[in-house]
């Protein structure tokens, strides 16, 4: 049984920045990713890392902002959010696969584990 646990959510200013980490447990995790959900929204891609090199892709709308990183040794999954502004408030989610890709998807069909989902709320 897969558990992944985000945390660092919060209220932020416009133009603030935040970090979610996304603990993962009871087996081995590959890709990882974050989307997100905003109110009436579908669950958008956010960015996304691999297990085999760590290859790195994001939204368009997070790159040069936000930045996806793991650190293997400790199951943990984290995104750097700096300049955040009113259009990031959502509920982000983190994802797991349980398969190794070739490149990380960005469909959140394609992952198997999901995190409970924290609040970042974005004041303008």
């Amino acid at each position: 049984q897969v558990q992944l646990v985000e945390s660092g959510g919060g209220l932020v200013q416009a133009g603030g920045s935040l970090r979610l980490s996304c603990a993962a447990s009871g087996r081995t995790v590959y890709d990882m990713a974050w989307f997100r959900q905003a109110p009436g929204k579908e669950h958008e891609f956010v960015a996304t890392i691999a297990w085999t090199d760590g290859n790195r892709r994001y939204a368009d709308s997070v790159k040069g902002r936000f930045f996806i990183s793991r650190d293997n040794a400790k199951n943990t999954l984290y995104l750097q959010m700096n300049n955040l502004n009113f259009e990031d408030t959502a509920v982000y989610f983190c994802a797991g696969s349980a398969t190794v890709n070739l490149i990380p998807a960005v469909q959140p069909g394609q992952y198997h584990y999901w995190g409970q989902g924290t609040q970042v709320t974005v004041s303008s």
